[in-house]
């Protein structure tokens, strides 16, 4: 019996962030579906596991979901996709069996699934694009297969926002469905490049914005402006004299700045030390009468 508890995927899905290019992978169904699920697998060997149960014609509708531009984070939130955290939680009595799979290498080919649904079943294909907001299930022959395409979550404060309104999408596609029987297949892919980069540039602190750093100055002989040529000699540029060199330096600023305040310190202590007025009859030994009657006392 196919049934993991999504709760704790839920729960290790923001602790397991180590694996990069690799996007969820999740599967609920109202009839009894026999498969493993693992934590980490390939496309490929996910879509190997997946297609011989779906072939198995169990179903009257299977809806073939695509979300690109997701990862593990994104549904990490009790908030990001509640009718989908609803199915796999079980909180619906009528859903039998799901899979949810954290990590899978590469892209799964919902095109292969989809034909393989078709040609060992017989049955009908639609297709919804889930970007117009606009769609029409007909009452046809079953089984039938329901491709809904989704478009990649916007890079930036967006993205709960938007798989919000995919997950409402996808709840109101479900509720047109007549069938008791049906199997929901939702696969996603992993964000481009530029996604990535966009949600994980690091937020400037504010104390940035308010304290500018210190400036590093390289206290080096500048010799930029001597070029070597091809014998071995070096030319000097030509120009007048006081462009060609930099007789104040940065180095030779502070240095200068430096000895002003100690000189100016040092001229202080000398001066107030000069400045001292003590007579020479302070050391002389005091003699007369009034010497001699200290004495006697």
């Amino acid at each position: 019996m196919l049934f993991t508890k999504f709760g704790a995927f839920a729960l290790s899905i923001t602790a397991i962030n180590a694996f990069k290019d690799t996007s969820p992978f999740f599967l609920f169904s109202t009839s009894e579906l026999l498969a493993s699920s693992p934590d980490l697998v390939s496309a490929n060997h996910l879509s190997d596991i997946v297609i011989p149960e779906l072939t198995a014609c169990n179903s009257d509708t299977y809806v073939i979901v695509s979300q690109p531009g997701v990862d593990a984070a994104d549904y990490g939130d009790r908030r990001s996709a509640p009718y989908l955290r609803m199915k796999m939680l079980g909180d619906d009595k009528s859903i039998r069996s799901s899979m949810a799979v954290k990590d899978v290498l590469g892209c799964v080919n919902v095109d292969d699934m989809s034909r393989a649904i078709e040609d060992r079943c017989g049955a009908g294909h639609l297709r919804v694009d889930a970007s117009t907001g606009a769609f029409a299930i007909a009452e046809d022959a079953r089984p039938r297969v329901i491709n809904v395409d989704f478009p990649a979550l916007p890079a930036g404060a967006g993205r709960p926002q938007k798989l919000v309104e995919n997950d409402a999408f996808l709840a109101s596609v479900l509720d047109l469905l007549s069938s008791n029987k049906y199997t929901v297949i939702y696969t996603t892919t992993p964000p481009t490049t530029i996604h990535q980069s966009a949600r994980t540039e690091p937020e400037a602190y504010e104390m940035d914005a308010l304290f500018q750093a210190p400036v590093h100055m390289e206290l080096k002989r500048d010799i930029s402006h001597q070029k070597r040529a091809s014998d071995g000699n070096i030319s000097l540029p030509i120009g007048p004299l006081f462009e060609r060199y930099q007789y104040l330096s940065p180095g030779l600023f502070m240095g200068l700045l430096v000895s002003f305040f100690l000189v100016s310190i040092l001229y202080v202590g000398i001066s107030g030390v000069a400045s001292l007025q003590v007579s020479y009859a302070a050391f002389d030994k005091e003699m007369g009468p009034a010497a001699q009657k200290k004495q006697t006392q």
